[in-house]
């Protein structure tokens, strides 16, 4: 296929990039700054603006739409206006633009967050469950909602949504792989609170499978397929790092550094399960997040082969 990429210099972006061409894909990226690839489309979400013409001369077969402001980072109130400005501002930019194309892609795949769900304690979280509440809650609603252009449009469209990937390369395990390796990690809040996962290597293929399958669409948890708990996720990173985690993570201390994103990521308990993934027939790599951890940490192969249904 050709398939259009926005956030293809981030984490997951890149490796799915990488994995689209291996496989004999065409990509293009958005980029903000002068293409440097035949098929890439220059667009500043912040200005509102995309050329329109390059996006039509490409004849996209589909897109994957990753682009935001990372949400890392103490949440002052200009944070927290650019996590949501650049999702939203984005994906609508996006969604206007392939809609009035004479020939639209068939699929748009979008980023959002398993952060919709809030707070949930051991509510058990299908695909499509009702929003929660509070900040990354309410990004998320609207993040999904800026793609209604391309669905009214009759173009398919899915919303993936993730938690954070694990990859020693970035990402919330890369900040974690150093107090664990010296012994000091230990669970979060009493490390009950359920902690949904998913390895880089199996994100990436999710989002192949979200590309290559007519029938995804509409909310898609994209996560891995057993619930764990804080402390199960501390004890597996313990285990495959061979370093005790008996030590409980002090979260005053925490919040003093990093501020109130601390509750949202590592705090609120989210029992999400990839029910439809599961109901569609894709193939996970890694049941638990033991195996994840040892894929992305030991490099075990990294399966690039095309998800199938």
């Amino acid at each position: 296929m050709r398939i259009l990429v926005s956030g293809a210099g981030g984490l997951i972006g890149a490796e799915l990039v990488r994995t689209l061409r291996e496989r004999g894909d065409e990509v293009g990226a958005l980029v903000r700054g002068e293409p440097s690839g035949a098929l890439d489309v220059r667009w500043d979400p912040a200005a509102g603006t995309i050329d329109r013409a390059a996006l039509a001369e490409g004849r996209f077969d589909a897109v994957a739409h990753l682009a935001g402001e990372t949400i890392a980072g103490r949440w002052t109130a200009d944070k927290r206006r650019r996590i949501m400005d650049s999702r939203v501002n984005g994906t609508t930019l996006l969604a206007e633009a392939i809609a009035q194309l004479e020939q639209p892609p068939t699929a748009l795949i979008c980023a959002s967050a398993t952060g919709i769900y809030g707070d949930r304690g051991e509510e058990l979280l299908v695909d499509g469950a009702a929003p929660g509440d509070g900040f990354l809650a309410d990004v998320c609603v609207a993040w999904e909602a800026a793609a209604e252009p391309a669905r009214a449009a009759g173009i398919r469209t899915a919303h993936l949504r993730m938690c954070a990937v694990q990859s020693p390369r970035g990402g919330a395990l890369k900040a974690q792989l150093l107090p664990f390796k010296l012994g000091l990690g230990g669970p979060i809040a009493g490390g009950r609170q359920w902690a949904p996962w998913v390895g880089l290597t199996e994100a990436v293929r999710i989002w192949c499978f979200a590309l290559d399958d007519d029938r995804v669409a509409g909310p898609i948890n994209a996560i891995g397929p057993t619930p764990a708990r804080n402390r199960d996720y501390v004890r597996a990173l313990g285990r495959v790092l061979h370093r005790p985690t008996v030590l409980p993570t002090p979260t005053p201390l925490l919040r003093l550094a990093m501020g109130d994103v601390i509750d949202s990521l590592l705090v609120y308990s989210q029992k999400v399960v990839p029910s439809r993934l599961e109901g569609l027939g894709y193939e996970f790599l890694d049941r638990t997040i033991v195996q994840a951890l040892e894929r992305e940490i030991r490099g075990e192969p990294r399966g690039r082969d095309r998800a199938r249904g």
